[in-house]
C-alpha cells in the first residue's frame, strides 16, 4: 500500500499557474507508474496526466496538452503536476493515484487502473 500526500492547489485567476505535488514513501515510490485525475462538480473523475515509472514517458489528456507538465523525482519520492494557462474549466478537485497494473505502463486512463488516491487538492479558476 502506497500513502499518497498531496499538497499545492488553490485559487488563481484564469491565465495564471498553480503546481501540485504528491508524496509517496522512496522505497516504493520508483515502483509504481503514477498519474493525475480531477473530478469537477457534477461529473465523474476524470484522467489528467500520467508517466511511467521512470518518467520518461508521459500522457496527457487532450485538454491539458501543452499547458500541463507532469514529472517525478523518484529519489525524493514526489510528482508534480505544473498548470500553466488555466482556464475556469481546469476547476476541480485533483487527485493523484498509483498506476495498480503489474504490466508496464502505456498510457490507460481509466480511473480503474489507478488507486491508492491522496486525499485531493483543490483547484478554483476565477474567470
Amino acid at each position: 500500500q502506497v500513502d499518497l500526500v498531496q499538497s499545492g492547489g488553490g485559487l488563481v485567476q484564469a491565465g495564471g499557474s498553480l503546481n501540485l505535488s504528491c508524496s509517496a514513501p522512496v522505497s516504493t515510490f520508483r515502483t509504481y507508474a503514477m498519474g493525475w485525475f480531477r473530478r469537477a462538480p457534477g461529473k465523474e473523475r476524470e484522467f489528467v496526466a500520467a508517466l511511467t515509472r521512470a518518467g520518461r514517458t508521459k500522457f496527457y489528456a487532450d485538454s491539458v496538452k501543452g499547458r500541463f507538465s507532469v514529472s517525478r523525482d523518484n529519489a525524493r519520492g514526489k510528482m508534480y503536476l505544473e498548470m500553466n494557462s488555466l482556464k475556469p474549466e481546469d476547476t476541480a478537485v485533483y487527485y493523484c493515484g498509483r498506476f495498480r497494473g503489474s504490466y508496464y505502463y502505456t498510457g490507460q486512463q481509466n480511473e480503474d487502473g489507478f488507486g491508492s488516491w491522496g486525499q485531493g487538492t483543490q483547484v478554483t479558476v476565477s474567470s
